[in-house]
């Protein structure tokens, strides 16, 4: 029995979906492996509560930088595993695989990743370009002659495209994403309360009161890390209005390469824009005040997709069907 399967090959996480049964495994893109034997500890959630907080010998790493394999053969492991854990122990055929790639990346970059899938047990490899996955699972007909604009804002890449007739007429992609609105805390938490964090209490503070655009009731939360002055544990207290003056660089970097891209769009399509509107997809478009900070500086009616974190693996999976098995755009 043959499974067809789409994978968001994410840089913060990586989702499995297949054919007839949806998106059946969500898990961080984290790997855990002992330095002195070079054996897999653990991969996934597991891995990922083990992110700075090993001893020497186990390292957890994100084989993936920015949306593009930094670690080949940990990265191979890590697809191997997801796949069989999606598919158990019963399949005899191997599977279809198809996998998305950032619109910017190399032909090196594709390969690397076509490799990895080949090495991991696809019998067939697909690549996609995540905006053209992200629409195709966001449900737009991307078969017609009209323009969609799709702003794709995973953890490692943002990609911002203007699709039509099943292919991507505009688009541009930035490495800049959540990973970097984590990184902005940990520096404006480093700069005004001389608080050292890591990556997991950023991301929980950009999960649960971040924002990139003035919220009506202010909030607040406690942050515990280290006291840069003294060297001792320390707890502040963060608002949301913190939280939107440290994310202003990175979200108007990418409110910036949108504009760029709709000044690059042929009118016709700038027009069906218009129209249609912005369509937000990906883990970094859950953050708050994104859809209001991205139609305040276009006049372009902006929406969130409704799965935004899974339409990336939908659509993946259902290009196979949409394509009818064609091999690449």
């Amino acid at each position: 029995m043959s499974a067809d399967i789409g994978i968001d090959l994410g840089t913060a996480s990586v989702l499995v979906y297949v054919k007839g049964k949806g998106v059946i495994l969500k898990e961080p893109s984290v790997v855990a492996y002992d330095r002195d034997s070079n054996a897999i500890k653990a991969i996934g959630e597991e891995a990922r509560l083990m992110l700075g907080r090993t001893p020497g010998n186990i390292i957890a790493v994100r084989p993936l930088r920015q949306g593009v394999i930094s670690d080949y053969t940990v990265t191979e492991k890590m697809i191997k595993y997801f796949v069989q854990k999606a598919l158990g122990k019963r399949t005899f055929k191997k599977p279809r695989i198809s996998i998305c790639v950032p619109s910017g990346v190399t032909e090196v970059e594709r390969k690397a990743v076509e490799e990895a899938a080949y090495a991991a047990g696809a019998r067939e490899v697909n690549l996609i370009e995540e905006p053209v996955a992200a629409a195709i699972g966001a449900g737009i007909d991307i078969s017609k002659p009209c323009g969609n604009m799709i702003v794709d804002i995973g953890g490692g890449t943002s990609d911002i495209a203007v699709i039509s007739l099943g292919g991507t007429v505009v688009n541009t992609s930035l490495k800049l994403a959540g990973d970097d609105f984590d990184e902005a805390i940990v520096r404006f938490m480093r700069k005004k309360h001389n608080l050292l964090i890591g990556e997991r209490t950023a991301e929980d503070i950009k999960i649960k009161i971040g924002t990139t655009y003035p919220l009506i009731d202010e909030e607040s939360m406690e942050v515990r890390g280290r006291n840069l002055v003294t060297g001792l544990p320390k707890t502040v207290t963060v608002t949301s209005s913190e939280t939107e003056e440290a994310l202003r660089e990175p979200t108007g970097q990418i409110v910036e390469a949108v504009i760029s891209v709709l000044e690059r769009t042929p009118p016709e399509l700038s027009a069906d824009i218009l129209d249609r509107g912005i369509m937000l997809t990906g883990g970094g478009s859950m953050l708050r005040g994104l859809e209001e900070l991205i139609e305040e500086r276009t006049g372009i009616n902006t929406m969130t997709a409704e799965e935004p974190m899974q339409v990336v693996a939908i659509g993946t999976g259902q290009f196979v069907e949409f394509s009818g098995g064609r091999k690449e755009y």
